[in-house]
């Protein structure tokens, strides 16, 4: 790599490999929220979710913004970082994709204990948890991704160590 590697300017090659990126997926359980209002101004928000089924997952009440934005435009954006998870290595992945907005029962069923299990809550119990989400304006957003853009930091910081040591 280090015949190829002199600068910065273009850093797709330090993507995550399949195996790091279904491990920060499963292992992080925050991310940023992108979506458009009607103006098409890009706005975000730090939601948990969970990664299952190939697809985000995460939840929020219908009276948010975010929720009547995606009704109206379903594309949106989730950025995903190791930050919290891992301190010594920077990783990220982009998704670009497509919004799914859930909320018929048998979502609710699998998705409220499987969330409560994985998110941050400030609740004692996962069950305590499901019972303060399973409220009537709560709908379950699946983002369907179409693009991804990852990053590796330990990649890009050996192909670095290795360009500066080999001249």
């Amino acid at each position: 790599m280090s015949d190829s590697v002199e600068n910065y300017d273009d850093v797709t090659m330090y993507g995550l490999s399949n195996d790091k990126m279904e491990n920060l997926l499963l292992t992080q359980n925050e991310l940023t929220f992108i979506w458009a209002n009607k103006a098409g101004h890009p706005l975000g928000v730090t939601m948990s979710y969970i990664w299952r089924k190939g697809r985000i997952w995460c939840t929020a009440t219908e009276q948010r913004a975010r929720m009547k934005a995606l009704a109206r435009d379903p594309r949106c954006s989730v950025v995903i970082s190791s930050a919290g998870v891992d301190a010594n290595i920077s990783q990220s992945i982009t998704f670009k994709g497509t919004a799914i907005l859930h909320k018929d029962q048998e979502t609710k069923d699998w998705f409220y204990p499987d969330f409560a299990r994985h998110a941050n809550s400030p609740a004692p119990t996962p069950e305590a948890f499901v019972a303060f989400l399973d409220t009537p304006m709560r709908i379950i957003i699946e983002v369907v991704p179409e693009k991804t853009i990852s990053f590796d930091g330990g990649v890009m910081q050996d192909a670095t160590t290795e360009a500066l040591t080999s001249k």
